[in-house]
């Protein structure tokens, strides 16, 4: 996962492949979002649950904790690391989904330049991927810190470049169970260390 995603289907289109019977508050609009080559520290629609609420939101891709301002916010948490790690500690409850299209890996073919393979579901279903981040509260709405990081699974490499990251890819239901604030940070870690990409 090289940095750039595809959200052009309408925000109701990613709820629906979730199956979620909650309400929905929903600040990304009804119409497609029609994003075809979105990169990194631009807003992207994310889901999250808020009580019994599922949210769609805009939120900035990329996050890094108030205390690390020598460094660009990272844009990808590797699922090896992110449950005990330093660096996600205070995001690492605050689970997300990034509804997508596809994503985009880019390989060295010998060229002057990477070529980029899109990748995408078999199906053309949405890609569900698993997301933490510091979150906008409902009732206090964005704030200035707000951002969300999409794990990786780095050591099974990409789909394309077998040195790249892809991302952690769930099922409906496990998608549920990740968003489901009661579901405990073990199980967490747990699914999204075993999610595969289908």
């Amino acid at each position: 996962m090289c940095g750039r995603l595809s959200q052009y289907s309408g925000i109701h289109d990613f709820v629906a492949a979730l199956s979620m019977p909650n309400a929905l508050a929903n600040s990304v609009g009804d119409l497609p979002l029609e994003r075809y080559n979105v990169a990194p520290s631009t807003q992207v629609a994310l889901l999250h649950l808020q009580g019994d609420l599922l949210h769609a939101g805009l939120v900035r891709w990329g996050w890094r904790p108030h205390w690390a301002k020598d460094r660009a916010p990272p844009i990808n948490a590797r699922v090896e690391k992110v449950a005990h790690g330093l660096f996600f500690r205070a995001i690492w409850p605050n689970r997300a989904i990034t509804p997508i299209n596809n994503w985009f890996e880019w390989v060295d073919e010998g060229g002057p330049k990477k070529k980029p393979y899109l990748i995408r579901r078999r199906d053309g279903a949405p890609v569900l991927c698993a997301a933490i981040g510091q979150l906008p509260d409902s009732d206090e709405g964005p704030g200035e810190h707000d951002g969300f990081v999409i794990i990786t699974a780095d050591s099974a490499g990409g789909m394309v470049d077998i040195h790249g990251q892809r991302p952690v890819v769930l099922m409906p239901d496990l998608a549920r169970e990740w968003l489901d604030p009661a579901t405990p940070k073990e199980r967490a870690e747990q699914i999204a260390k075993r999610a595969k990409l289908s």
